[in-house]
């Protein structure tokens, strides 16, 4: 589909203004014809990676987000109730961030290099 720069523009305008403005850029490291051999070589940093309860409770911005990501995981039994006892009391000594930093949306793909 041949599209001319004007009619592009009209009908993807923030993407234009990307594209015209160099940001958001993605480096490019190889090309690979075969698509699997590209999956595979894709960046593996979160392969198989499941994230646990000190990850969701790093996306909170209060104290109590966290207890309640501590309460539901505690309710459907991924974590126990030794372990949710343990969280609480270093939320309620130490605050949320003692988790670890605060992770905004694209944590994990800003991570990975992506």
């Amino acid at each position: 589909m041949n599209v001319d720069k004007a009619t592009f523009k009209k009908m993807f305008p923030h993407l234009a203004e990307e594209m015209d403005g160099g940001k958001s850029k993605v480096r490019i490291n190889s090309v690979r014809t075969d698509v699997e051999a590209g999956e595979k070589a894709a960046v593996k940093c979160f392969d198989n990676y499941t994230p646990d309860v000190i990850d969701f409770i790093c996306r909170c911005d209060t104290a109590k987000q966290a207890e309640e990501i501590i309460d539901y995981m505690e309710k459907r039994g991924e974590i126990s109730r030794n372990y949710a006892q343990k969280l609480r009391t270093q939320l309620k000594k130490k605050g949320v961030r003692s988790f670890g930093a605060k992770r905004d949306d694209g944590y994990y793909l800003r991570e990975a290099g992506l």
